[in-house]
């Protein structure tokens, strides 16, 4: 039961509610004991009557005669029967001058104390015999002390429920307890619906089938579940398009290894059961079976040069590198090639500052992306090569003269098997889909971006961004 997190929000609320009303209780129980009603009542009684005695100043003024002669003693003893009221007269240091019950209650000894007491001291004055007296002073023009004192009424502990203060506030208390609760239970609510919003969600996609959409989880509650929130719709998104895409890799891969299978079965078959009678259809025979078990090496090949780099196991040597030097190799061998299709190629680039990377990574990059440009260049077109250094990068511009890359395949192109031209037959000249894909790895890897855009007026450019050294 109390293993949900609501419930423990929730708990753990009334708790901090629970121990601040029972700590607030306590003192109003503690200062109700120590100051019961009776003797809140006898206190503003005392000063009344303080005030009372104050306003007849004439009664004070004491004559340089006796206290019994003037009067004075006989006017306070008649207050004191009337009111039934102790009352004291003191001097600007202390002396007891008037006492109305001198000789008839125990002294008083905290009365010398009475000119230096603190303004916020307790009313109470404790005689000789123990008990406590209640008490009111006021002080007149000359320093003198007038003091009305009775003696603290003993009441018991449980008329402190009777009291006319406790009431409303035990009912106070009881409604803020009850008002606490159920906020503590929203706030609970409010924080832990979106985590199990989550949890549920986390169900839904671990158990939804493929190509199924999952809504996201709405975004509410406090800021951290929030951003929570949609950290986990990014990563479900990510999940579901990872999983998507290793289907697709699977379904790619079954496609690239069934044709060439295909080829090779049937024209092993071909020369195993004689329909490849003569030589000359035997070597053709072999030349297919011979390309097609090459191509499928190749896809072998660039799937665990894949798989490395997904892996992070992939060697890559670092070292200070001459780009333009490898730039250069990789043209010069595109050279037969370009005599034979009547494709120019052209460089306009002069020494470029070194980066520090793997060359031969590196110049399977640009061959990928001259070789990919050569392909796409009518005859008589040109493929240009540019580099030059930008904000910090230096920047590797393959450029060809073709048709240009279709607008719906520019954020697919360097996916991995996708291939603009899907009807091409097969063969040696056919691609396995994954250079693009292997070249923006390498490249990532070296710390940089490749993508591609097309130009202007025709062809399609593939930048590639290094970084500089320091």
């Amino acid at each position: 039961m109390f293993t949900s997190l609501r419930t423990r929000l929730w708990l753990t609320y009334a708790l901090i509610v629970g121990v601040v009303i029972a700590v607030v209780g306590a003192a109003l129980i503690l200062y109700l004991i120590n100051n019961p009603a009776e003797s809140r009542q006898e206190l503003e009684r005392l000063r009344l009557i303080s005030l009372l005695i104050a306003q007849r100043s004439a009664v004070l003024d004491l004559p340089d005669g006796s206290l019994e002669d003037s009067g004075v003693l006989a006017a306070l003893e008649r207050v004191d029967q009337t009111l039934n009221a102790r009352i004291i007269l003191l001097d600007s240091k202390g002396v007891v001058l008037v006492d109305t019950r001198a000789g008839l209650a125990p002294a008083l000894p905290g009365l010398a104390r009475l000119p230096n007491r603190r303004p916020n001291a307790l009313p109470f004055l404790q005689d000789s015999a123990g008990r406590l007296w209640l008490m009111a002073s006021h002080t007149d023009d000359q320093g003198r002390i007038m003091v009305v004192a009775v003696p603290r009424p003993r009441t018991p502990v449980l008329s402190v429920l009777r009291d006319d203060f406790f009431s409303p506030f035990a009912q106070a208390i009881g409604l803020a307890l009850l008002l606490s609760l159920a906020l503590a239970f929203w706030i609970a609510r409010w924080v832990a619906a979106p985590l199990q919003r989550m949890a549920a969600a986390a169900r839904e996609v671990a158990s939804h089938p493929l190509g199924m959409q999952v809504q996201p989880i709405l975004l509410d509650g406090p800021q951290e579940v929030r951003v929570l929130g949609n950290a986990f719709n990014e990563m479900t998104a990510r999940v579901i398009t990872s999983r998507q895409s290793q289907r697709d890799f699977v379904a790619n891969v079954s496609h690239e290894l069934k044709t060439p299978l295909t080829s090779i079965e049937g024209f092993a078959q071909a020369i195993l059961d004689g329909t490849a009678a003569d030589e000359l259809t035997r070597r053709q025979a072999a030349g297919v079976i011979l390309a097609e078990s090459g191509r499928m090496h190749r896809l072998v090949m660039e799937l665990l040069d894949l798989a490395r780099m997904d892996a992070g196991t992939a060697v890559f040597e670092r070292q200070r590198l001459d780009l333009g030097a490898i730039l250069d190799g990789v043209l010069e061998k595109f050279s037969p090639q370009v005599a034979q299709t009547g494709v120019r190629l052209k460089k306009t680039f002069q020494a470029l500052p070194p980066i520090e990377g793997d060359g031969d990574r590196l110049a399977q990059v640009f061959t990928n992306l001259v070789d990919n440009a050569i392909q796409h260049t009518p005859p008589g077109g040109e493929v240009q090569l540019s580099a030059e250094v930008k904000a910090g990068w230096l920047e590797v511009a393959v450029a060809d003269a073709g048709l240009g890359i279709p607008p719906e395949a520019l954020e697919r192109i360097f996916e991995r098997f996708y291939q603009l031209d899907a009807s091409r037959s097969g063969g040696g000249q056919r691609g396995t889909g994954l250079g693009l894909a292997i070249a923006r790895e390498i490249i990532r890897t070296h710390g940089g971006q490749l993508s591609a855009h097309n130009q202007t007026d025709s062809g399609a450019v593939f930048v590639v961004k290094l970084p500089l050294l320091p």
